[in-house]
Formats: structure tokens, sequence, C-alpha cells
């Protein structure tokens, strides 16, 4: 076992292990037998598929008339550097386009097309369909407990990588 900083509160061997078992079922999503068929179903398969990227780049953009680079990079979480990359991809496949910034025509900001918005509707359904597809086997107790925990895992997983970055500067 390599020689990890711990949380105090996870001490006892239950945590350890069920730290252990919720690290397993993440990687088991991320790169499972299953996550790139889930990847063809969500986001297509041929000309008419989106990579999973540009989708979160259209999560952003698909629900706001247009947004500057550097809300979009935040909102990515990513370096404006790469967000910049993205929006060229988004751009060169006609899923979204530069337009002038409302309150200052020297801001770039970025736009979804009319297709990216299309494109972002059928992602979006299909993402849907397949996720109460998988909550069908939770009850509706079971199925508002697990959102509420993913939420708050993604909340701590923010504050502890977050406190791990300052700490190692």
């Amino acid at each position: 076992m390599t020689n990890v900083e711990m949380p105090e509160e996870l001490i006892n061997d239950l945590d350890i292990e069920t730290a252990a078992r919720v690290g397993w079922a993440w990687r088991d999503i991320r790169r499972g037998t299953t996550a790139s068929d889930a990847r063809d179903v969500i986001y297509g398969v041929g000309g008419s598929a989106i990579e999973p990227g540009q989708m979160d780049a259209l999560d952003l953009l698909a629900t706001v008339e247009s947004c500057r680079m550097g809300d979009l990079a935040e909102h990515l979480r990513i370096d404006p550097s790469t967000a910049t990359r993205a929006v060229q991809r988004l751009i060169k496949d006609g899923l979204a386009e530069r337009v002038a910034h409302e309150g200052d025509g020297r801001v770039v900001a970025i736009a979804a097309t009319e297709r990216g918005r299309r494109i972002y509707g059928e992602v979006f359904a299909r993402r849907r369909a397949l996720t109460l597809d998988i909550l069908s086997g939770f009850t509706p107790d079971e199925r508002h407990q697990l959102a509420d925990f993913l939420e708050r895992f993604t909340a701590g997983m923010d504050r502890a990588v977050k406190a791990r970055k300052r700490r190692s500067r």
C-alpha cells in the first residue's frame, strides 16, 4: 500500500474498506467493460456522434444565450487554453460559434448553434433515458438518496482536491 495521507475520520477498517469499494465502483464506471457501450448509447456512433467533452461544453452553451471563454473554462473546471481548444473543435463541428459579447464587443463570446442545440437535446434525452433505466432498479427513496449522495460526493471531491493542491504548492 502506498503512503497516502488519510483524513482522520477514515481510520477504521470499515471506512477504509468502504473507500476502496467506492474507488473500485468509480473505476468501473469510468472504464468498465460497458463504459464504451454506454458512451455509444448516450453520445451516438458514426457521423452523428459527439464527444463527451463536447457535450460537457454544450451542457452550458445550450442553457445560455452565450458565454465568455473564461466562464466556459470555469464551468468545465479546465484552464482557459484547454477551453479554447475545446471551443475550436465545437466550431469546426458546427456545434458552436463565436459571437459578439453583449456588453463589450472586444470580448469573444461563444454560443451554441442551432445544430449544437439540437444535438444537445438528443444526447440529453438519451442520457436521461439511460439514467432512468438504470435507476429503475432502485426504490424512489433510494433514487433520491443516490442523487443526494452523488452531489455530496462531487462537492467533497472538489474540496479535497483543492485542499491537496494548496498543500502541495
